[in-house]
């Protein structure tokens, strides 16, 4: 569905995006996630015609984006991280106004933003000033304007910035209708605990690359595998850390106030043993569990845990 191959982007000497290479295949719910200025909303602009790309091609069902550039904003449906409203527009005017935009008769126009006004939860709001709905509401409203003209990807840059607990779920819940219906959405979250409850694939950047993509399970298996190991230590840190560093079958990861954690290639009874042998030197070891991937503890591996602030 979205093509992106050795995509890059140039500001001089600095590259905020650098060879990204990436597919989005129909009907995923994709999500990016990043630190600040890792290049996530430069690589959104791109792909939806915001931007030039210095280098790379993008493609949307195999239509060259930087050829065929409108027929490529046809397929994309925008909402960018600031609300594009109107606020001195009734609901129904500010619909109006964009479906007119695509050349949409009154009457296409009419059903169509009926019908989306439904799925966002806003019929009853028709006749009411922009300016008056709730933060939530302009944000779905932003959503159902971006849809007006069927696109058939959804581009989201931070949906759910600014939102209350309520408008969020009603926004995730939005979202996950939306490709129940068929379309593929691209998001840029730093809310991550939400996106690994969304999304069903994600890409991870860094600098400016894309360091790690895919399903969320596959991703998951591969940076962390079914061999991590989480060791609580009481005490001083320092010889339970030297006597882990020290085994060749065993590479310690991080270290924390009061837990070592590290990837192994050993079998349960030699981790049992090498639990033994810690306590028998000495060291208090409080327990030892099989660390589970998240995506809080993905994005901090990938990203030598720096904080997403964008």
């Amino acid at each position: 569905m979205l093509q992106i191959s050795h995509l890059y982007k140039n500001y001089g000497k600095f590259q905020a995006v650098r060879d990204l290479n990436l597919h989005v295949p129909k009907g995923d719910l994709f999500g990016f996630v990043g630190p600040n200025g890792a290049g996530k909303t430069t690589t959104i602009r791109m792909v939806c015609g915001l931007m030039p790309p210095t280098e790379g091609t993008i493609t949307i069902h195999g239509v060259d984006a930087l050829l065929h550039p409108k027929e490529i904003k046809k397929q994309i449906g925008y909402v960018p991280d600031f609300f594009g409203v109107y606020d001195n527009l009734k609901v129904s005017e500010y619909m109006d106004f964009y479906g007119s935009m695509y050349r949409m008769t009154s009457r296409e126009i009419t059903a169509v933003s009926n019908d989306l006004l439904e799925l966002v939860n806003l019929s009853d709001k028709k006749e009411v000033y922009v300016d008056t709905l709730s933060r939530g509401m302009k944000q779905r409203l932003c959503v159902a304007r971006a849809l007006i003209h069927n696109p058939s990807l959804l581009v989201l840059d931070e949906p759910n910035s600014g939102l209350d607990p309520r408008a969020r779920v009603e926004m995730k819940e939005l979202l996950q209708n939306l490709r129940s219906m068929g379309k593929t959405i691209v998001i840029s979250s730093h809310i991550l605990s939400e996106l690994a409850e969304m999304c069903n694939s994600i890409g991870i950047m860094d600098h400016g690359k894309l360091v790690e993509a895919g399903n969320i399970e596959d991703v998951m298996e591969h940076v962390f595998g079914g061999n991590r190991i989480v060791v609580s230590v009481h005490g001083e840190m320092e010889p339970a850390v030297r006597m882990l560093k020290e085994h060749p079958q065993i590479k310690v990861e991080s270290v924390g106030e009061k837990e070592i954690h590290i990837s192994h290639a050993m079998k349960e009874e030699e981790i049992a043993q090498l639990i033994a042998q810690m306590i028998q030197n000495g060291i208090i070891v409080t327990g030892f569990y099989k660390e589970e991937g998240n995506l809080e503890s993905l994005f901090m591996q990938l990203t030598g845990g720096q904080e997403d602030e964008n």
